[in-house]
């Protein structure tokens, strides 16, 4: 009788976490649907405003927009393809974004309002922002503290905006995929270019192979193209999601190198 009771019991308990399984999975489901034609429109456009405005405002966030801000500016523009129109205004919003009297607190809630449902998104644009910033080789006081407040307003803790910052300079020195360390085919990477590496994939040295291969397809899934377009990244802007991952590739190959994988 008391075999029948606990068998009972058991099954009623196999059963409730089974529903509790599907009432997840329909929420999860729920809040991962796909994004309507409307909707990515909509995340296209304030993306697109967003990143010209804030790309203006760090730039000249330590009193001068540099030859190399303006160059590396207006290689992306290039890249993106641009239109004469959409190209004028990416200008404009650029200026708008540097000029003295502009406040990024509108268009940063405007950002969180229309694409927080991407951290992958969100991502990008600091991706873009922190590229900008260190264009000339290092990243100025001025430029640090406008970048940490952008982070704030998109809702990214200080932590994990450093972590950002750091994976994104040490995925830089893998700049196309081809990690920058000399030597032949079957030399060993030197410690810098190593310690690099793993900074690039935000781990330490002494994780293991299963936690580094973890970093590594996540950094990979969040510069997908195919997932970033799906969440409503504007296609022309997906050059430097794959240019990323590239980088984060080589760094992963670096590492797998140095333990003889």
């Amino acid at each position: 009788m008391i075999r029948k009771i606990l068998a009972a019991i058991f099954g009623l308990l196999a059963l409730f976490g089974l529903l509790v399984g599907f009432i997840t999975y329909r929420i999860f489901r729920l809040f991962k649907k796909p994004v309507s034609p409307e909707e990515r429109e909509k995340i296209q456009r304030t993306f697109f405003k967003t990143l010209f405005l804030l790309l203006g405002y760090v730039a000249k966030s330590d009193g001068r927009i540099s030859e190399t801000e303006i160059a590396l500016t207006e290689s992306l523009m290039s890249k993106m393809g641009l239109t004469a129109e959409h190209r004028k205004e990416a200008i404009l919003l650029f200026k708008t974004g540097a000029g003295a009297d502009f406040n990024p607190d509108e268009a940063l809630r405007q950002f969180r309002e229309d694409c927080s449902r991407s951290r992958n998104l969100t991502q990008m644009l600091l991706v873009y922002l922190i590229n900008l910033a260190i264009a000339d080789g290092q990243l100025q006081q001025a430029e640090a503290t406008v970048l940490r407040r952008i982070a704030e307003g998109l809702g990214i803790s200080s932590f994990a905006f450093e972590q950002i910052l750091g994976m994104i300079q040490a995925q830089n020195s893998f700049g196309g995929g081809q990690h920058r360390y000399t030597g032949g085919g079957n030399q060993a990477p030197g410690p810098d270019q190593l310690a690099l590496a793993y900074k690039a994939l935000g781990v330490s040295a002494s994780a293991s192979d299963a936690e580094v291969k973890k970093a590594w397809r996540k950094l990979m899934s969040e510069y997908h193209p195919d997932k970033l377009m799906g969440q409503g990244m504007p296609q022309d802007m997906i050059k430097e999601a794959t240019e990323r991952s590239q980088e984060v590739q080589a760094a992963y190959d670096l590492i797998k190198k140095s333990r003889g994988r």
